[in-house]
């Protein structure tokens, strides 16, 4: 919900509710292979983990001197590295919409990375990514997010057309998979056809 009361659906409602079958399908053989009591406890894991690297990063890229938590901490420590190239932190976490399209989200981060502008999204992992391929849904993600931000701010003459997934990995550093221009723009049509197709499925109810 924005300040005038309106209410629209985030990224991952949107992203949720227009998953490819092959996706569920995977998911749903994944939970059988490793049973509901064991796929419960990674899914915990690994949100707990997420909420606490994101949390600690939070404070740090906000400016708060505050101790890691032991369990973040590997995944702290793997960021490190991408943490030293960012400069001119503009956005921390801040909630952002696109009135035009019809959905909202809260952006992890914007900053200059290598001295480029971009969106940026944090996330952890057990073990290294490898390929954008693995990252599923994350870079549509992050092209809506940027389009969000885009139109938030356009008055102010914001316009950035690139992204980082930042994957930080225990014991390495974090890998990060960087979206060109055109990257970006591919994922932007697929981000808008999930869109159409939210909307579709709302009127068909």
């Amino acid at each position: 919900m924005d300040a005038q009361g309106r209410h629209l659906p985030s990224v991952t409602t949107i992203l949720n509710a227009t998953k490819p079958r092959e996706a569920r399908e995977a998911l749903a053989n994944w939970r059988q292979r490793v049973g509901p009591a064991e796929a419960q406890k990674i899914s915990g894991n690994a949100s707990r983990r997420g909420t606490q690297t994101h949390r600690q990063l939070r404070r740090h890229l906000l400016g708060e001197d505050h101790p890691c938590p032991e369990s973040a901490l590997p995944y702290w420590e793997s960021l490190q590295p991408v943490l030293n190239d960012l400069q001119a932190v503009r956005l921390v976490e801040s909630t952002v919409f696109h009135y035009d399209i019809g959905y909202a989200g809260k952006v992890d981060c914007v900053a200059s990375y290598r001295g480029i502008p971009c969106v940026l999204d944090w996330k952890t992992s057990d073990r290294p990514k490898g390929s954008i391929d693995r990252l599923y849904d994350a870079p549509l993600q992050l092209a809506a997010y940027c389009g969000a931000v885009n139109h938030t701010y356009e008055s102010y003459g914001v316009k950035l057309d690139q992204a980082a997934i930042v994957v930080a990995v225990p014991e390495q550093e974090a890998e990060v998979f960087e979206l060109s221009p055109d990257l970006m723009a591919h994922y932007w049509q697929q981000w808008l056809q999930r869109v159409r197709e939210y909307y579709n499925r709302r009127l068909r109810e």
